[in-house]
């Protein structure tokens, strides 16, 4: 992480937090911090980005599934990236009706980027406006995600989510991003079915070939506060939104389920102990 994303501490009480020399304390800010390492990437050239934990380790003998997957994945993002690329292309291109609506359908189908498109189309009127909202959800980055079925490991998962405004949307959230003591919050989450073990690919260039901006498409409402320590004293910790969480809240995002077997995380040394490290 760069040190100009670090953030500012306070004490409990809210105020800036000064050590024991009176200085201001300043922490990194989190993996959202690494946003801006993406966009150095896209800048310098790349493409695609595949992203995972540092955690998520296995033995090289284990790493063959693992590595299929994360080629089928970045298969899976490519082929749906040259399918948007194409339509943005005709959009751009005093489209016909019909290649409008073969965009819009690309756009909310399941196997397309499952766009919840109703309430938006509910808001526009015209021709013009149906190729503009087309060229405007076209142009985002993309990522595809692998995830797989629940079994019990700490950590959030796929979830559509509703912030009031707007349609749902698909979200990768974390479980300190949820209010468990909301029953219905609880129960939403209880029900969840898969898990995010934090496997990515993900596309930074647009139509054109230029980098997005990434911090365009960035949720930065979606920041924690979490309670952490300096010398033995407690403060509060401001990161900035999670990378694949709140930074990533307004790309095109597809899931795609991926075997357990490529998921071997290491939370604490005695998982080491477990068969898929051994």
């Amino acid at each position: 992480q760069k040190p100009t994303t670090d953030t500012l501490a306070a004490d409990p009480e809210g105020d800036a937090f000064r050590d024991d020399e009176g200085r201001l304390l300043f922490r990194p800010g989190g993996h959202g911090a690494l946003l801006e390492n993406l966009q150095d990437l896209a800048r310098a050239g790349a493409d695609l980005v595949l992203i995972k934990n540092v955690d998520n380790v296995a033995p090289a003998s284990r790493r063959q599934e693992s590595d299929r997957w994360k080629r089928l994945l970045g298969g899976l993002l490519v082929r749906l990236q040259e399918q948007i690329f194409a339509f943005a292309q005709a959009l751009d291109e005093a489209p016909s009706p019909e290649q409008v609506e073969e965009a819009l359908a690309f756009l909310g189908a399941p196997e397309g980027l499952g766009v919840e498109l109703e309430p938006l189309l509910g808001e526009i009127d015209g021709p013009a406006a149906r190729v503009e909202l087309a060229r405007r959800l076209l142009h985002r980055p993309l990522r595809v995600c692998g995830v797989v079925p629940v079994a019990g490991e700490p950590g959030g998962g796929p979830f559509w989510v509703d912030k009031g405004e707007g349609p749902l949307s698909r979200q990768i959230v974390e479980t300190s991003e949820i209010d468990l003591d909301d029953p219905a919050q609880r129960d939403v989450f209880a029900a969840a079915t898969h898990f995010n073990p934090v496997d990515l690919v993900c596309g930074l260039r647009d139509p054109r070939g230029e980098p997005y901006d990434l911090a365009r498409f960035c949720d930065s409402e979606r920041v924690f506060v979490a309670d952490k320590s300096h010398g033995g004293r407690p403060l509060k910790a401001l990161e900035w939104p999670g990378l694949w969480n709140g930074a990533m809240a307004g790309w095109n995002t597809v899931f795609v389920e991926v075997p357990s077997a490529t998921f071997t995380p290491v939370k604490i040394v005695f998982d080491l102990l477990r068969p898929e490290h051994t």
